[in-house]
């Protein structure tokens, strides 16, 4: 890696205890806006459900929205979590969003159910969830986007012949050998599972076989970013997302809860090494501790891409983090 890897955001559309999912969204709206001016790359929204603390249910939805009030950013998932859903399905929502707003829309896909299991079962995903037709689901949906060949007998309208960018999204090494195979950009979500990354990236571009859609492998590093004025101004404002990983661990998942002075006494010294452990690859204090962790992780990774997520109580206060970390990476 000679240059700096670009710098993107995934946005989890927090929504904070004692707000709406309808604030959530809007904010989500007002940073992608912010960002777009900011310098980011691109936006990246994320699916889940049934998490109170969340609003990004409805993906496509919220990226068609967030696409109508940008111009410039590139608007995508990170991602749609495809065993819950028709391949056909998303290639028409993806193929309609690129009608809309060509050579805007990313499409990165998950294996994950993004919940737990009984709301996987209500959202129809195959029982037991083990993603195991998830390979045969992707080339699926990537044949979708091909130009329809005579006689054809199922096309996605809009979608065939449409050049919507497939990024491959994981957290062990089995979507780093499929986009691997398949010569697709590679996204690891190292800011809530860090464990497998460096061996999972290494399996990428060792098996990496280039494809006209990506002719080089393509490494995307996510990372908790949190900037703030000063050092001890970004500890606090973590202690949010710590909390809401606290209650995850704990199976209280619920809304982002303010930050604290301090999480002495909040957790066991189990929980805390935990916690700590799924966070490893956050970077959190003022513009210069920030870009002094950044480029010590894209250093370790060798990344094309970090794209930051920020779990951040305060509306105003996420926005300014945002800020000061675009400044800041320059």
């Amino acid at each position: 890696m000679t240059d700096a890897p670009l710098l993107s955001i995934l946005d989890l559309s927090p929504v904070t205890a004692g707000k709406t999912v309808a604030q959530a969204l809007r904010n989500s709206t007002e940073l992608a806006v912010r960002a777009e001016d900011w310098g980011y790359h691109r936006f990246w929204v994320a699916e889940h459900h049934n998490l109170p603390g969340v609003a990004t249910a409805a993906t496509a939805v919220v990226i068609g929205h967030i696409a109508e009030k940008t111009s410039t950013i590139r608007v995508g998932a990170g991602g749609i979590m495809l065993p819950n859903h028709a391949p056909l399905v998303v290639a028409e929502q993806f193929g309609t969003l690129e009608s809309l707003y060509p050579g805007r829309i990313d499409l990165g896909l998950g294996r994950a159910p993004g919940t737990d299991p009984r709301t996987a079962r209500a959202l129809r995903r195959h029982l037991g969830g083990s993603g195991d037709t998830f390979a045969e689901d992707v080339r699926e949906l990537m044949s979708y986007f091909e130009p329809a060949k005579p006689g054809q007998a199922i096309r996605a309208v809009p979608g065939e012949g449409l050049d919507v960018p497939l990024y491959l999204l994981g957290s062990s090494d089995f979507s780093a050998r499929l986009a691997a195979r398949l010569g697709r950009p590679f996204a690891f979500a190292s800011h809530f599972a860090p464990g497998y990354l460096l061996p999972a990236l290494e399996l990428y571009r060792s098996q990496y076989r280039p494809s006209s859609a990506c002719p080089l492998p393509h490494v995307m590093v996510g990372v908790n970013v949190i900037a703030a004025d000063t050092d001890e101004e970004a500890r606090v404002l973590f202690t949010s997302l710590q909390q809401a990983f606290l209650n995850m661990v704990r199976g209280t998942p619920g809304h982002l809860p303010p930050p604290v002075e301090s999480m002495a006494g909040k957790w066991s010294s189990q929980e805390q090494q935990f916690v700590e452990q799924m966070l490893r690859y956050s970077v959190f204090g003022s513009p210069a501790t920030v870009r002094a962790g950044l480029e010590q992780i894209a250093a370790g990774t060798g990344a094309d891409e970090l794209i930051a997520t920020a779990m951040i109580y305060d509306h105003q206060a996420r926005l300014r983090s945002f800020e000061l970390a675009a400044r800041a990476w320059g």
